[in-house]
């Protein structure tokens, strides 16, 4: 019996773990997608491609896409867009104030087993909704998505995601990655108003080991990292601090992103996170946080 069982383990879908937690796309959110796209070229020197209205009737997008399949979505309000479907926008106020980091999502080959393991864990689940948007040459694409944990979409929790249409399309519009400067998303930093709950969360959905901790006084925050994960909690390290004052206004969810194995030369001083140097670039010129990972180890 006990042969039987560890077959139809082997058999069955693996279920998300730290190892399979991999970063499908981050969202990057605001009023004005030529906007964000300019903003973006004129800080990393890459220029995102245009990847079409969504079917809501609210939003448009562009995208950096990289090697690893991981891609910078940005996304913007429609130049033509319906006022009430904008307003009903799961990301509205993030669209309208310009408020940069709102979501991420985890890529899945199959969301029924990853549901599954996360309703056992006690960690509630939405109902699988289909969507999808039209390329500006005419290729329809099409996906299916689930929203996981409190809050809303790929805020704490990522949202999953699986392609109905080949995921390729989807990711490399041009066929091919956008930019090879940088090889993907390294880590998504989430900022959230109670750390060690947020632990005990994460800990209970993925079956992921206690995180490494560290201080970082810089980024003004208590961090903590999933050791072979991209999933940075981070609570603010006072009150006034930017991401506490981020926190209070939109709640827990993604506050910067990190992009891996940059090319960029030193760009001032690191953050330095678990072996890695983190430099941040300039906010006030892209709008919202966003760091490269040096591929140099440095001390801790």
């Amino acid at each position: 019996m006990k042969t039987i069982f560890w077959v139809l383990m082997l058999m069955s879908p693996i279920a998300l773990a730290a190892e399979n937690l991999s970063i499908d796309h981050v969202t990057i959110a605001g009023a004005n997608l030529e906007h964000l796209r300019k903003a973006l070229a004129d800080v990393i020197g890459v220029s995102a491609e245009y990847g079409g209205p969504h079917s809501n009737h609210a939003t448009e997008m562009a995208l950096v896409s990289f090697p690893d399949g991981s891609y910078l979505e940005l996304m913007g309000i429609q130049a033509n867009a319906d006022p009430v479907a904008v307003s009903m926008h799961v990301w509205s106020r993030f669209l309208k104030e310009n408020a940069g980091p709102c979501a991420f999502a985890l890529r899945v080959s199959d969301i029924n087993p990853e549901v599954r393991q996360l309703k056992a864990a006690g960690i509630p689940v939405g109902v699988t909704e289909a969507s999808g948007r039209t390329r500006p040459d005419g290729v329809k694409l099409a996906w299916e998505t689930v929203n996981v944990g409190p809050g809303s979409r790929g805020s704490l929790f990522p949202f999953l995601i699986r392609d109905e249409t080949p995921r390729e399309k989807r990711v490399y519009p041009s066929g091919k990655p956008t930019s090879t400067r940088f090889a993907g998303v390294a880590k998504v930093v989430i900022g959230v108003h109670d750390i060690e709950s947020a632990i005990a969360l994460y800990r209970k959905a993925f079956q992921l080991p206690a995180p490494l901790r560290y201080q970082d006084e810089q980024f003004g925050a208590d961090i903590a990292w999933f050791e072979n994960t991209p999933i940075v909690l981070a609570q603010g390290n006072s009150g006034a601090s930017w991401l506490s004052r981020r926190v209070r206004e939109y709640g827990d969810g993604p506050a910067a992103f990190v992009l891996k194995n940059s090319s960029v030369g030193i760009l001032g001083s690191p953050s330095k996170w678990f072996g890695k140097s983190i430099f941040w670039l300039d906010e006030a010129a892209l709008g919202w946080r966003l760091g490269l990972e040096s591929t140099v180890p440095t001390a801790r």
